[in-house]
């Protein structure tokens, strides 16, 4: 039964894989009843059921006995998705904001969030002030699609099949595409943060009318994307241009000419 269990899950999955190219309403609409299907079915088995048999979680690996041993940086070194030990606690980096104090040197505003708790805690530390970065481990994923406040992914090599709430991605996550390659960084089996790549290709729906009265045209004008973000573009583009965009900043790189 556990191989038949296993094998109609891996059938499944690479089903569910193989219509990745499809993007017809109807190829979505069956790889999103495929993979309701393959969790049903992951639910019913006894790796489900806690008995004897019992599966590995789908994202446990011997890599999080290793996650606790951690390194002392300079807190000025640390960025959004990093996770750090406090006071016994673990906790994820959320933001990271640089000030510059004057004669007074670097210092940087941090946000934090308690990866057992949720809750969340605001810090500043000092230039030469240092803490106890964890070592994550990063994985690579294929997204299937988003619906809701949940991205759908899988694992491009062994099929596993994962949800994540959209919010792990932060701003980044109005970009998230069906078949866009994503990293997701695990902590102890848990997704704490995912990044997707720093250049995508997004279609312009539409841009600002040029005002009237100028008597030269202004450099850039803002444009509206497909994925319904807003952003500023040089104003020689056109509604129905392919552009590449720079996800960290949400600037314009250039035209895709592919």
């Amino acid at each position: 039964m556990r191989g038949l269990h296993h094998f109609k899950r891996i059938s499944i999955s690479r089903s569910l894989f193989s219509f990745s190219n499809a993007t017809s309403p109807g190829a979505v609409t069956t790889r999103r009843s495929l993979y309701s299907l393959s969790r049903s079915l992951l639910s019913s088995t006894p790796y489900a059921a806690g008995g004897c048999c019992r599966e590995t979680p789908p994202l446990h690996s011997p890599w999080s006995a290793l996650q606790r041993r951690g390194v002392k940086v300079n807190a000025i070194q640390l960025r959004a998705g990093n996770v750090i030990e406090r006071t016994g606690r673990t906790f994820r980096v959320v933001e990271a904001e640089h000030k510059q104090q004057g004669r007074g040197g670097a210092s940087i505003q941090v946000e934090l969030r308690d990866v057992d708790t949720g809750n969340k805690l605001n810090l500043r530390f000092g230039s030469e002030e240092s803490v106890e970065k964890v070592f994550v481990e990063e994985k690579s994923f294929t997204c299937l699609y988003a619906e809701g406040d949940t991205a759908y992914l899988i694992e491009p090599n062994t099929f596993e099949q994962v949800e994540v709430p959209l919010d792990i991605f932060g701003k980044a996550a109005v970009y998230l595409k069906e078949e866009m390659k994503v990293q997701l960084q695990l902590y102890d089996g848990r997704a704490l943060s995912a990044s997707i790549p720093k250049h995508i290709t997004c279609t312009v729906v539409e841009t600002q009318l040029p005002m009237k009265g100028l008597t030269s045209a202004p450099r850039y004008k803002r444009a509206l994307l497909d994925n319904g973000s807003t952003i500023q573009v040089p104003s020689y583009l056109e509604a129905g241009e392919k552009i590449v965009i720079n996800t960290e900043d949400d600037s314009f790189v250039k035209r895709d000419n592919k």
